[in-house]
C-alpha cells in the first residue's frame, strides 16, 4: 500500500522546497524535493550517492537537481 503525503512534516529543514513529496512503502519512506544545497565537492552528473544526515539514512543526487530521501518510517 502507497501512501502519498504532500504536505510532509519536517524532513531536514527541506519542507519549504518548492517542489517536494513522501512516498511511504511499509516501514520505508522516500522523499523526494529539489537540491537546495550547495555541494563542496565534486558531483557526479548523473547520479551521486551518499549517506544522509541522520544514521540509516541514503541521498541520492539525481542529475544534480532531484534529491531522493531512503529511510525507516517515523
Amino acid at each position: 500500500m502507497t501512501n502519498l503525503n504532500l504536505t510532509s512534516s519536517s524532513h531536514f529543514g527541506l519542507e519549504y522546497a518548492p517542489t517536494s513529496f513522501c512516498l511511504r512503502l511499509g516501514k520505508r519512506e522516500m522523499f523526494v524535493c529539489r537540491d537546495i544545497r550547495s555541494r563542496y565537492y565534486r558531483v557526479n552528473p548523473i547520479i551521486d550517492c551518499s549517506t544522509g544526515i541522520e544514521p540509516g539514512h541514503l541521498e541520492i543526487l539525481m542529475f544534480r537537481k532531484w534529491l531522493v530521501i531512503l529511510s525507516k518510517a517515523r
